[in-house]
């Protein structure tokens, strides 16, 4: 897990580990920044708390963004050494787009983890991509809703149905979020108000679901368009 601390708040950072760790461990945790200024004070505790290693990074030239630069390169030297599966990436800014395209070349899975502020470009170039905004927000059922900067909803659920429908055009939720998910990165059923997937689509009107056992009776849930 590699830190913009420049670029991210700290007062996710609780939030941000226990998302990181519904995809795997984190065996590496860096921050970077110049800890000599005082903006990122905030961060400082919260180092040493969740054990996360901070690169200093003096910025030598005003404007310029060195911080990125360190970051860029212990990425690409962690991906040498073989030793890790994946990267989470956490930041907002469009300077890591093709370092998560680079990343992800190489075989490696790239989570982003950042502000809804932070560019397509960006949230596209990785496997999947975060909100900080839902780490920290309450997520309870509710209607439906459609937020800003998100995919639209029943545009997104839709075609996703229809690309993973079988017989009678029903579709197995699993199908429809992995296809959702991997033709959107943001895509994140706690962006539209719901903890879990199977919630949303319940609540969806246009949607129609039930469930269905196999034949070593495991109980699928299926969703089709009404």
């Amino acid at each position: 897990m590699l830190i913009d601390a420049d670029n991210a708040s700290a007062t996710v950072v609780k939030e941000l580990l226990e998302e990181v760790a519904k995809y795997g461990t984190a065996t590496v945790k860096r921050a970077y920044g110049d800890w000599t200024t005082p903006n990122l004070t905030g961060w400082k505790d919260h180092l040493h708390r969740h054990a996360i290693q901070p690169i200093q990074q003096f910025a030598y030239t005003r404007g310029k963004n060195s911080t990125d630069s360190a970051f860029i390169i212990d990425a690409m030297d962690l991906l040498y050494a073989g030793n890790v599966d994946g990267f989470c990436i956490v930041s907002s800014d469009s300077d890591f787009t093709r370092l998560a395209t680079r990343l992800r070349e190489a075989g490696k899975i790239v989570y982003g983890l950042g502000e809804r502020k932070a560019p397509e470009a960006f949230i596209a170039a990785c496997d999947k991509f975060i909100f900080f905004e839902v780490l920290k927000k309450p997520v309870e059922t509710a209607a439906p809703v459609q937020v800003a900067g998100v995919p639209d909803l029943k545009e997104l659920l839709i075609h996703a149905i229809k690309e993973t429908s079988r017989d009678g055009g029903w579709a197995s939720l699993a199908a429809v979020g992995g296809y959702a998910g991997k033709n959107n990165a943001s895509f994140d059923s706690r962006n539209y108000g719901f903890k879990r997937l199977s919630e949303l689509v319940r609540n969806q009107d246009y949607l129609e679901v039930k469930e269905q056992p196999d034949p070593g009776g495991v109980v699928h849930l299926m969703v089709r368009v009404r």
